[in-house]
């Protein structure tokens, strides 16, 4: 049985690349410069933006058969996730979903029970733990770049994105380390869940967080 429907648990890079190559294989289509495949990428994806998401999907495709859409954002607002349960459940004949988000922990049941889950397994494994691996390969002054980037939110918005990202980039490190052997990284492996399952509370230091793990992590 052919889905329509898809989430992938994955920053918003690696997941839409994951998605599209998914598609081009399921469908036999080619992504690139097709007006068929369309990718929407949010902060946090608000009602507003899920109805948009539905006016885009209504339109028949414009050549061929079929029509690929691909949702990216770092959060979706309950509201927002209620308001595709119906594209999600019934989209337009020959229309495919993606749906992209770090982490799957906010997914409400009812839109869960509405989508496949594809695994990083699906994509490249270089492509699953493209942005762990860049930032393990990083000399300090790249580590702390990206340490910079994710702790310059100016209001609260902000701040909870860059630590959802933060969250994404903790789960891409560890399939790096996990790749080049769990034995071999086994105390960074350690340490990085620890320090993780910090990440997931809203009041510790997301900077010292990643400071430590910038310093703490081995260069591969």
């Amino acid at each position: 049985m052919q889905h329509h429907a898809y989430v992938i648990a994955a920053g918003k890079e690696e997941g839409i690349r994951s998605a599209l190559a998914h598609a081009e294989a399921m469908l036999g289509i080619e992504a690139k410069g097709n007006p068929d495949v369309v990718i929407l990428e949010y902060g946090l994806l608000t009602v507003e933006d899920a109805r948009g998401v539905s006016e885009r999907a209504s339109g028949a495709p414009l050549r061929g058969a079929h029509k690929v859409i691909v949702i990216a954002a770092l959060r979706a607002y309950h509201e927002a996730q209620n308001a595709l349960l119906k594209l999600f459940e019934e989209p337009p004949p020959g229309t495919f979903l993606y749906l992209v988000l770090p982490s799957l922990g906010g997914l409400l049941p009812t839109l869960r029970s509405r989508v496949q889950e594809l695994t990083q397994q699906a994509a490249a494994s270089s492509q699953s733990a493209a942005p762990g691996e860049a930032f393990l390969k990083g000399g300090t002054e790249k580590r702390a770049a990206v340490v910079k980037k994710l702790t310059s939110g100016k209001d609260e918005d902000a701040r909870r994105l860059m630590r959802d990202e933060a969250i994404a980039l903790a789960n891409s490190i560890e399939a790096a380390l996990a790749e080049r052997g769990v034995e071999k990284h086994a105390h960074a492996l350690a340490e990085l869940a620890t320090l993780r399952d910090y990440l997931y509370d809203r009041s510790a230091p997301v900077k010292q967080i990643l400071e430590h793990l910038a310093v703490a992590l081995p260069k591969i």
